[in-house]
């Protein structure tokens, strides 16, 4: 691992572990905030079958788990590409259900709540980037194209030798 990564990927997950922790910590508080987004996911978990709590609270403490749980996973470089995928997944209803700038009226709040959105779109950027870092090893699509080619050259292989080995027996029992 670079020493870019090393350093770059505990700074990414610092905010989700520190969030993630509020979170479980003052669900209660967050629930009315966050109860239309709730709602909404509650929805539609529904309707793809996916058992999801309709309670805010619930839903906030889940949230919170997810980003403790894949923010140590990121910062720890345990699983690093599948904790930012998950994290980018549940950074999005987070910032959409937490930072509404465009209800306020207020326009101090309104100012602090595009900050901290924009500032979510950013994180989520680069989460998206850390989801597809491979570390300088090859990807699975590369992977996967280059075992797809071993296969068609080890059979082009295998159906040349059967055609010598069935020449050379023609020849013997001819």
């Amino acid at each position: 691992m670079t020493v870019t990564r090393l350093v770059a990927r505990p700074l990414l997950a610092s905010m989700f572990v520190v969030g993630g922790i509020n979170s479980l910590r003052n669900a209660k508080a967050m629930a009315p905030q966050v109860q239309p987004m709730a709602d909404r996911l509650a929805a539609g978990a529904q309707k793809a079958q996916v058992p999801l709590p309709r309670d805010a609270e619930t839903q906030v403490k889940i949230n919170g788990a997810v980003h403790v749980v894949a923010g140590l996973a990121l910062a720890t470089g345990r699983a690093p590409r599948l904790a930012s995928a998950a994290l980018a997944a549940t950074l999005v209803p987070t910032t959409i259900a937490g930072h509404r700038f465009w209800e306020e009226s207020d326009p101090g709040a309104k100012s602090n709540q595009q900050i901290h959105f924009f500032k979510n779109a950013s994180m989520l950027g680069g989460l998206l980037l850390a989801a597809v870092d491979t570390d300088g090893k090859p990807g699975m699509a590369w992977r996967a194209k280059r075992a797809a080619g071993d296969v068609r050259r080890e059979a082009k292989r295998a159906a040349k030798s059967a055609k010598r080995e069935a020449k050379l027996a023609r020849a013997q029992v001819g």
